[in-house]
């Protein structure tokens, strides 16, 4: 395992996948292309001892950026100080990110959430199902153009 001092992993990243440096005053942050973050994540876990997945999330950028999605992941290395986030950028065209559940098992809960809220869909997730909201539900709550006084039909009782 490597020496993780936050720069020679960023510098890592950003010769072996494309990846660009993103300002953050919280942590070290790294923008990764979405056909690169699957093989991002898992050089950290293994070349670089990253072994936890903190949180996985998602910011709707809603006319704002170019793609309208971004994907968040927050690492760490559950015996020392190091933390990392990892960003990707998703469009509204195509909102799908490989899974990263059989790298990180927190991540096949994160996924499902990310996936009931916003609607991005992980490419190769074992059970992606709505778990926060019903099956039928309409559309994504924290999507930035979900009608906020709407009030959605309850579910049929059981």
């Amino acid at each position: 395992m490597k020496t993780s001092r936050p720069d020679n992993v960023l510098n890592d990243l950003v010769e072996r996948f494309e990846a660009r440096l993103q300002p953050a005053t919280d942590m070290p942050t790294v923008e990764v292309p979405r056909n690169q973050v699957r093989k991002a994540l898992r050089h950290l876990q293994e070349a670089w001892g990253m072994d936890l997945l903190v949180d996985l999330t998602a910011v709707d950028w809603l006319g704002r950026r170019e793609e309208r999605f971004e994907v968040v992941y927050h690492l760490a290395r559950s015996l020392e100080p190091v933390r990392l986030r990892v960003k990707t950028r998703v469009p509204e065209e195509d909102p799908t990110v490989e899974s990263v559940g059989d790298l990180f098992r927190s991540a096949l809960w994160l996924e499902r959430e990310v996936y009931d809220l916003f609607g991005i869909v992980f490419t190769g997730h074992p059970n992606l199902k709505r778990i926060l909201l019903w099956e039928g539900f309409p559309g994504h709550p924290l999507r930035k153009d979900y009608p906020l006084r709407k009030r959605p039909p309850l579910p049929e009782p059981i």
